[in-house]
């Protein structure tokens, strides 16, 4: 990933329910949908082109902002790494 992005870990941005659905810890976007904090994704489901539970346990890359006001608190996810 480009050096404008952040390295995260994917347990800090989200957490695996009893039910087995994954939850966002903080509001996020992703494809230009976004999600707030607390919505349930579902196995299975896709949810803004992505099945959140074929990443779990990747280091997920946000985008990283200079300027905090751009992000608006938002964990806006560009991708996930492999290893």
């Amino acid at each position: 990933m480009e050096e404008n992005y952040r390295r995260v870990k994917f347990s800090e941005v989200f957490e695996e329910k009893s039910e087995g659905a994954l939850s966002p810890k903080v509001p996020i976007e992703i494809n230009g949908v976004n999600f707030v904090a607390g919505t349930l994704f579902s196995k299975g489901v896709i949810y803004g082109g992505i099945d959140f539970h074929l990443y779990m346990n990747r280091d997920i890359a946000i985008q990283n902002s200079e300027v905090e006001e751009e992000t608006d608190g938002i964990f806006h996810i560009v991708g996930f790494y492999k290893e």
